[in-house]
């Protein structure tokens, strides 16, 4: 029997895996192991920074690889990404854009463990963060413009009725996408990683359990074929956390992409 013939199975069994099931209560009230991995991401990121912080204060010149490494992070993130793109008013950006990448990457960190369902693994959770992006950039359009001026500056001036009704509409129709793709986006790309890192898994598994069952010529040759396996599975974890990273980034940059076309003259 080929280690082949079991893949379907195996493949099934993994697509039940990134289902949501429930810890405890029901699907509705109560605990389901996404939400149970959104609170142990956001609990390991508190962590993380609370431990930054302590160790920060301790040295006026940044010490260690740990310490050095999260600053270049924020400091990225706050130059090159708000800075750059929301311009004089990046400071009060700045605490909203850098809690939106640090969640969406210790939710990504937390899926490269095998077993673990980050909350950036369904599509509810990576909905809610684009709705509150969507959210805060309507909400500083609105302050700056007030709400009427925001829905005014919808459509541009000097344009005739008929053709300003319609970019208004297109307009309109663009700003209710921007939650939708930025959701879509994220949802889509953490789960196919998931998704492409549990059938290597399976296949580096399956190649190498003839050899468990006792020692032959050809179960060494499919545990041998199973490094082969392994060792594209370890490329991928190496990718995945690349996409991590990057999707963390492009989401916070669009975000930021947002927030200055609100605050622009129009």
């Amino acid at each position: 029997m080929s280690p082949l013939d079991a893949l379907p199975e195996e493949i099934d069994e993994l697509l039940d895996g990134f289902m949501s099931h429930s810890i405890f209560g029901n699907m509705t009230a109560g605990l389901t192991t996404y939400t149970f991995w959104l609170f142990v991401a956001l609990t390991l990121l508190l962590v993380v920074l609370f431990v930054f912080k302590k160790k920060q204060s301790e040295s006026l010149v940044p010490q260690g690889t740990f310490v050095n490494g999260v600053e270049f992070v924020v400091q990225y993130i706050r130059d090159d990404v708000v800075k750059g793109i929301c311009g004089e008013t990046w400071r009060k950006h700045f605490p909203f854009l850098c809690t939106m990448f640090f969640f969406i990457l210790a939710n990504s960190i937390v899926g490269m463990i095998p077993g673990c369902h980050p909350g950036t693994g369904t599509i509810g959770v990576t909905a809610a963060v684009a709705i509150c992006s969507f959210v805060y950039f309507v909400v500083i359009g609105c302050k700056r413009m007030g709400v009427i001026g925001y829905i005014k500056s919808l459509s541009p001036k000097g344009v005739p009725c008929p053709i300003n009704i319609l970019v208004a509409f297109i307009e309109c129709f663009s700003n209710i996408l921007r939650p939708i793709t930025l959701a879509i986006r994220l949802f889509c790309n953490m789960f196919a990683g998931h998704i492409v890192m549990g059938v290597f898994a399976i296949l580096a598994s399956l190649f190498v359990e003839p050899l468990l069952n006792g020692f032959s010529v050809v179960a060494l040759g499919n545990a041998s074929a199973s490094i082969f396996w392994v060792a594209l599975l370890i490329g991928i974890y190496v990718v995945e956390i690349l996409v991590g990273v990057i999707q963390a980034y492009v989401f916070t940059l669009l975000s930021a992409v947002y927030i200055q076309q609100v605050e622009q003259e129009h």
